[in-house]
């Protein structure tokens, strides 16, 4: 006789959990019903990245990351299109980016706010022509 498969909920493959602390974290797994949940260092919520220090590194990290990915393509086509066309792609495309969420980078270290600032910078030397 065959043993019966029982699928994994939806849920199982999309479910975190963050353990907030200002300890050393702990590695043990939670059992929720037959599912193991192994706690995260780093969850995403709304597309805000949140660590379990709640220091906001990776969030910082992330979307530097993504917005200076998005110039260097931006960059690629600023020749072929209207200077207000390259304007408002920059806009859109990244000082967006940056808006997101903002209310929750409130209070932040000036080290990670110099991070958001080079963004806005590069985006400003982008639009402007400048190096």
């Amino acid at each position: 006789m065959l043993d019966a498969v029982q699928p994994a909920p939806a849920y199982a493959n999309k479910s975190e959990v963050l353990w907030c602390s200002m300890a050393r974290l702990p590695q043990c797994t939670f059992r929720v019903g037959s599912d193991a949940i192994i706690p995260s260092a780093t969850v995403r919520d709304l597309g805000i990245y949140i660590d379990a220090d709640l220091s906001m590194r990776s969030h910082v990290q992330r979307t530097v990351a993504g917005c200076f990915a998005v110039l260097r393509q931006l960059r690629s086509i600023r020749r072929f299109v209207p200077s207000t066309v390259y304007q408002t792609l920059i806009v859109a495309l990244v000082l967006s980016r940056l808006d997101y969420g903002n209310a929750t980078l409130a209070g932040l270290p000036t080290y990670l706010l110099d991070r958001l600032q080079l963004v806005m910078n590069a985006a400003a030397r982008s639009i402007a022509c400048l190096r």
